[in-house]
């Protein structure tokens, strides 16, 4: 069964009269005609660009109950331009994608060059890109830990820079910054210190003080508090409060004399940066931060003789004649050589990814964030290698 779609379409030249000359009859310039068979459409005649309105306005009314299978037929088809040809080829795709079969079929020779041209003849290229694959869980977690190594290796080769810095180019070390770096880095931290190291032994002497009520030996809060505080709750605390203020404080400074442009300035005048930015910055974290953890130590004692004395009914002079007994010098100085490790980690971290930043003020902020989460873990890292060797070495 076989109907027309619309009407037959011609266009006609037209010439005008000259004088002394009759008027020549109108010659057809332009015919075409589209018709719709059961399972394919006919086009006929010449189908240019100037119907290319038309032409596809047709073409949609020809194709709107596509059914399984609907081809374009081009037997008839005396000259297709390129235009007409990109309309045919897209409706081609759009019939494909809504899952019926459609080809160009019995184009002439002369118009199969221009199919071919068109890629009329080869299946239809997939709508934007390919969808991205997620990588499996094995091979995420591979690239995080090389990327973990690369990041460790170059904090390595960056803590060899600085050595060799501190051996050569001693007298360069910028020694006057050293006292307010000290300052900003200690004294200012010290009453964040302090509170959190308190409520730390707080804490932990007051969820133990049920199961020490439980077995009559109340007095052992002093026992708990110490040992915990003065080997692993101190130093932990200390350090991250560090990493928040300082290590975060130091990567976005020389970020920014990074994207400013100041640390280049520093080395055409001569001046190495290892040694004019970081080494006094290093110097500073690893003098305060075992201050901080000894002060830390102190109070944290303290709020385990908070709870002792008003929970517990232990008087001060029980509970810090226990704590003697008990309390060896080694469990301080063990978590006194922690600290100071993890102030020179924060500090060479900070100043490496500061160093490290290129581009605009985002850049200065994804240094600043990326240096607190890496202090983080190179300060559970060093902890636990500390302790491992520690407990090889029965301290």
């Amino acid at each position: 069964m076989r109907f027309l779609v619309g009407a037959s379409f011609s266009r006609t030249r037209e010439y005008a009269a000259l004088p002394g000359l009759a008027l020549a009859p109108s010659k057809p310039m332009s015919t075409w005609q589209i018709v719709r068979a059961d399972e394919r459409i006919e086009l006929t005649g010449e189908l240019r660009l100037l119907d290319a309105p038309r032409i596809w306005r047709r073409l949609g009314e020809a194709a709107a109950r596509p059914g399984e299978q609907l081809d374009l037929d081009l037997h008839d088809a005396q000259l297709i331009d390129g235009a007409i040809m990109a309309l045919l080829v897209d409706l081609r795709a759009s019939l494909i994608a809504q899952g019926t079969r459609s080809a160009i079929l019995g184009a002439p020779e002369r118009i199969q060059s221009l199919v071919h041209l068109y890629r009329g003849d080869q299946p239809p290229a997939a709508a934007g890109p390919p969808p991205a694959q997620t990588p499996p869980a094995l091979a995420r977690f591979g690239d995080a830990v090389a990327r973990a190594l690369r990041h460790a290796r170059a904090i390595v080769v960056f803590a060899g820079q600085l050595a060799g810095a501190l051996v050569a180019d001693v007298r360069h070390i910028n020694w006057r910054e050293v006292p307010t770096l000290i300052a900003r880095a200690g004294t200012d931290g010290i009453p964040v210190v302090l509170l959190l190291d308190f409520l730390v032994g707080f804490v932990m002497a007051y969820q133990s003080t049920r199961q020490l009520q439980i077995y009559g030996v109340s007095l052992y809060v002093a026992d708990i508090v110490g040992l915990s505080v003065t080997r692993e709750l101190s130093p932990l605390v200390t350090a991250i409060i560090v990493a928040g203020r300082s290590g975060a404080a130091y990567a976005a400074e020389l970020g920014t004399m990074c994207v400013s442009e100041e640390v280049d300035a520093l080395r055409t005048m001569g001046f190495s940066p290892i040694a004019y930015l970081v080494a006094p910055r290093t110097i500073a974290l690893a003098v305060v931060t075992p201050v901080l953890t000894l002060l830390g130590d102190v109070v944290g004692v303290g709020g385990g003789l908070v709870v002792g004395m008003t929970s517990l009914g232990i008087t001060p002079h029980a509970y810090i004649n226990e704590l003697r007994t008990l309390l060896e010098l080694s469990d301080v100085w063990t978590g006194l050589v922690k600290s100071a490790t993890f102030g020179v980690a924060i500090a060479l971290i900070g100043c490496r990814q500061g160093l490290a930043t290129r581009g605009a003020a985002r850049a200065v902020g994804r240094s600043t964030t990326a240096t607190v989460v890496s202090c983080l873990f190179a300060i559970v890292i060093l902890d636990t290698v500390w302790t491992v060797i520690f407990r090889g070495l029965e301290l």
